[in-house]
């Protein structure tokens, strides 16, 4: 697709789109230096190109179908947007994206900086999909055209070699991961976290470096770690042997709320298995397009996963929950792990998913709280799971659940996103907090450590700070007897 200038407008050449030219000038870098060469420059090596009418996805029979995702230009995925809700430019829409990538796949554009803001701008949150009357599969579209960018994108030395490190070796390695995350908590122990605060040392420093360590969770306290290769009997008659999802950052931050997934499967009748070979699940590789590292992981955990002889694999978070389920998409062309993988994603289930179905659940004692739910998007929009987490709060004695005005709507956490794009996560995150000021919580409940971090972090901006942000399996423990969460 080529386009032209005409009246101020960036019109395609197939007639159809008519947007305003400044959206398609070179926009604001990311933080993590996506940037590339221009257009002018694109011949001076080869291009890796997206295959939009390649898709193929894994289908309940473990065979690979292809899918034409046909995008209708419709725009009902454009107020399922946060990007262009905030921003309001076509470009950063689902619909804009993804003629960009069309126009990409086509040789009209390159891979250019305005290519790669636009496409690094999404969130992946997926609601468009929820939103598209064509079931255009738009999280895979994304990550292709992220592959294209990762192969094609030259980066300044410091990018390449944080990407490298975070990416390549800290995701790897738990070892790596359990050393980070001390050094965190000895930061924040020795009081050096509140000297850097208060001289504002920080905000010296270019970019947004004291915004984002506001963000960083106070984990001086919280090394209830799930120790992997641990197995943990059912009480009472077994009924299940299954296998818990311990996450990388999860296990570090949200340790307690592993426990707390543990205590309440064996409460139920499960026998828990944490097999020790278990790896990242790979969602953040394949939202930064690193999709041969994805595949590697994925592969590792299915071998892992496989060994343990569970009948279901249990996540408790849902990025993690929606990119293990989404396997038997990833690795469908490989012919040594096409079936293994489309099985092994039909095992995968998320903790409220599991428990909802089981035919009775142990009965949970009174709490008398107001809990407003707040549905993570990949939860929601990936793994299409909505009613489950609502039912198991509603089980509880006593408990009142409040309905946001939104809840289906992104909080901008988005993996790292707020990381990488701060400003305009904490505008999407802002909306998110109007919204549960407007209700009269005592907790708020989400089942995603990104969207636990976020909100904690909008509600202590907001001088919210009576509200807590707590998992759901956490207060089903709590109601079992478990521990108050924090």
């Amino acid at each position: 697709m080529a386009y032209r200038l005409q009246s101020g407008l960036a019109t395609s050449a197939d007639g159809w789109g008519r947007w305003p030219a400044q959206n398609f000038k070179p926009a604001a870098r990311s933080r993590f230096g996506f940037v590339t060469r221009t257009d002018k420059s694109a011949g001076e090596r080869p291009i890796l190109t997206m295959s939009l009418s390649a898709v193929t996805v894994a289908n309940n029979s473990s065979s690979a179908t292809s899918l034409t995702p046909e995008c209708i230009h419709c725009g009902l995925c454009l107020q399922a947007c946060p990007t262009y809700i905030e921003l309001g430019r076509e470009a950063d829409s689902p619909r804009g994206r993804i003629y960009l990538m069309r126009a990409q796949q086509r040789g009209a554009i390159g891979v250019s900086d305005s290519f790669i803001q636009h496409i690094s701008a999404c969130l992946d949150c997926r609601g468009c999909e929820s939103a598209c009357p064509s079931g255009v599969p738009y999280g895979e579209l994304v990550e292709k055209a992220r592959e294209v960018i990762e192969h094609n994108a030259r980066r300044p030395f410091w990018s390449r070699w944080l990407r490298a490190f975070v990416f390549e070796r800290l995701f790897l390695s738990h070892r790596q991961m359990r050393m980070a995350f001390g050094l965190l908590r000895w930061y924040q122990r020795c009081g050096l976290q509140k000297l850097v605060g208060g001289l504002g040392i920080l905000k010296l420093f270019p970019g947004n470096l004291a915004g984002l360590e506001r963000l960083m969770p106070d984990i001086r306290n919280r090394t209830h770690h799930v120790a992997l290769g641990a197995v943990f009997p059912a009480q009472g008659e077994k009924k299940f042997r299954v296998a818990v999802v311990t996450g990388c950052v999860m296990n570090e931050i949200f340790g307690d709320i592993n426990q707390a997934t543990i205590r309440v499967l064996q409460r139920n009748g499960c026998e828990v298995v944490v097999p020790g070979g278990q790896v990242c699940c790979a969602a953040l590789h394949s939202h930064a397009g690193i999709m041969d590292t994805a595949r590697k992981l994925a592969k590792q955990n299915i071998a892992a996963f496989e060994q343990a002889e569970v009948e279901a694999v249990i996540s408790n978070a849902s990025g993690c929950g929606a990119k293990l389920k989404e396997y038997g998409t990833l690795l469908a062309d490989d012919k040594d792990f096409a079936a293994r993988s489309a099985a092994f994603s039909r095992k995968v289930k998320d903790i409220a998913s599991f428990l909802d179905e089981l035919p009775s659940l142990a009965k949970p004692g009174e709490l008398k709280l107001r809990v407003a739910y707040d549905d993570p998007c990949h939860l929601l929009h990936a793994m299409k799971v909505s009613r489950p987490p609502r039912n198991l709060l509603l089980s509880i004695p006593g408990l009142e659940l409040l309905e946001l005005a939104t809840p289906e709507q992104c909080c901008g956490s988005a993996g790292i996103y707020n990381v990488t794009h701060y400003e305009l996560s904490m505008r999407i995150l802002q909306r998110k907090i109007d919204d549960i000021r407007s209700t009269p919580a005592d907790v708020v409940a989400t089942g995603n450590p990104g969207c636990l971090l976020q909100i904690a972090h909008g509600l202590r901006q907001a001088g919210l700070d009576r509200m807590r942000v707590v998992h759901p399996v956490e207060l089903l423990d709590q109601a079992y007897g478990g521990q108050n969460p924090a």
